[in-house]
């Protein structure tokens, strides 16, 4: 992870679907903005959820329900949707109009 900041969608639990942002790609900075340890959920295979990994033992609250049933998970606290290259984070490729389309299709 470099210091450089990279295009995100940061969605907080209070909000339907988000905003459109730039974040620093730091270490610290991705845990200060998810709030503790950070965990890594893929989207697509250039697409990631970065959450709290501790959030749901912390009580954290829901934020969305990411996929279908059988096949969900429940992401609490705030997180960040970014793109992902090999090992390391960069813009976001998704476009505003088709994750708000994505949370929709999950049911949120």
């Amino acid at each position: 992870m470099s210091d450089a900041k990279i295009r995100a969608i940061v969605k907080r639990p209070d909000e339907k679907f988000g905003h459109v942002t730039h974040i620093s790609c730091t270490l610290k900075n991705l845990q200060r903005t998810v709030d503790g340890p950070i965990q890594v959920v893929p989207i697509t295979q250039d697409t990631a959820c970065i959450c709290n990994e501790e959030g749901k033992l912390r009580g954290l609250q829901k934020n969305f329900i990411m996929g279908k049933v059988p096949f969900h998970d429940v992401i609490v606290g705030e997180c960040a949707i970014v793109g992902v290259d090999g090992e390391d984070f960069c813009d976001c490729p998704m476009e505003f109009s088709t994750w708000k389309s994505l949370l929709l299709r999950w049911g949120n």
